[in-house]
């Protein structure tokens, strides 16, 4: 038995055309697309099939989830629970033991091929015994899972490049879901947590068109990822002025200039926080008072130096962009001082 289409699924569940198109709407200006395409998403999406999800969480804190299932507005309550079918995840489902693993089993027979495999935690290769579900170590159960999937999303850094399981000494041998498919087409949704509505713009793109959107270097959407947190976050000017805070304490803290010397991360840091933002676009951590510790960057852990300037910090290939940075911001204070002299000599005459 096939399943109901999108749109009169959601229809039964109330949704209201006038809440679909705006959410079509908001959900094609997150993906970096054309307002024009508006009309053709909604098309998509009310005549698309509920595309069945198996969503396996490994070596993880739980905190991807968390994020996603605190999403705002049109995300995961319009797509996971009502545009998808969820049909297998250890935090959400309420079945659980034999009848949780039959689920699985029953959705990858009659999904083969076309299911959805969403991943968070990262996956043990140093023993089989470090992490397992229904007697199935990590690592089995995601290449038995990854075989009949379509398409792969690697939810958070610790699915996406190994995450803090992975850090110094890594005593499980954890790596990312790439390091072990190389078959299907993966997407990485990297941050620790991830954005909740980026999955919403992964999803959307692959029910409309058929495919997932156009990622960066490292796998990530980019459209989401495309920008680094330093290019559109709202202190830019005080950096590009030269004004800085030097504790998260004095003047210059309270007055909301740069975090750079605090450590801050965003110039080197590729993430949609800045203009996203968290908690229904109320705040990020920069606005929060907290710089950026580029937690959506492989390795965000070891490379440390959290709160050290990028110039002198332990950022590792990113030492070559920090040093880059720290010019900029030399240059940036070098500017602010003459200014001022100029505008105290203009005072003076």
């Amino acid at each position: 038995m096939s399943s109901p289409l999108l749109g009169e699924f959601l229809r039964s569940r109330g949704v209201t055309r006038r809440d679909f198109l705006q959410f079509c709407t908001t959900t094609t200006a997150l993906m970096g697309l054309s307002s024009t395409l508006v009309p053709r998403v909604a098309t998509a999406l009310a005549q698309a099939r509920r595309p069945s999800v198996i969503w396996l969480p490994f070596q993880e804190c739980t905190g991807c989830t968390e994020s996603i299932t605190r999403a705002h507005g049109s995300t995961l309550e319009s797509l996971i629970f009502q545009g998808i079918s969820l049909d297998y995840q250890h935090t959400l489902q309420a079945a659980a033991g034999d009848a949780a693993e039959r689920a699985r089993e029953t959705a990858m027979k009659e999904n083969w091929g076309r299911y959805l495999l969403i991943v968070d935690g990262s996956i043990p290769t140093g023993n089989k015994g470090f992490s397992t579900v229904a007697g199935l170590d990590n690592l089995s159960l995601l290449q038995e899972v990854a075989r009949g999937a379509a398409a792969i999303v690697a939810l958070g850094s610790c699915a996406a490049f190994g995450g803090i399981p992975a850090a110094n000494p890594n005593p499980t041998g954890a790596v990312a879901v790439s390091d072990v498919v190389k078959d299907k087409p993966i997407i990485n949704v990297s941050g620790c947590p991830p954005i909740p509505v980026v999955i919403t713009g992964v999803l959307t793109q692959y029910l409309t068109f058929g495919k997932l959107p156009e990622l960066d270097a490292l796998g990530r959407p980019r459209s989401f990822y495309g920008q680094t947190i330093h290019d559109r976050c709202y202190r830019r000017p005080f950096y590009e002025r030269g004004q800085f805070a030097d504790s998260f304490d004095d003047e210059g803290a309270r007055q909301g200039w740069c975090l750079y010397k605090l450590g801050c991360r965003g110039p080197t840091t590729h993430n949609a926080c800045a203009t996203v933002k968290w908690n229904d676009g109320t705040s990020f951590p920069i606005e929060a008072g907290h710089g950026c510790i580029g937690c959506s960057e492989p390795g965000f852990w070891d490379k440390g130096g959290f709160y050290q300037p990028l110039s002198t910090g332990h950022w590792g290939s990113a030492r070559t962009v920090g040093i880059a940075v720290g010019v900029g911001a030399a240059l940036g204070v070098a500017s602010a001082a003459l200014a001022r002299k100029r505008q105290k000599d203009a005072e003076g005459a």
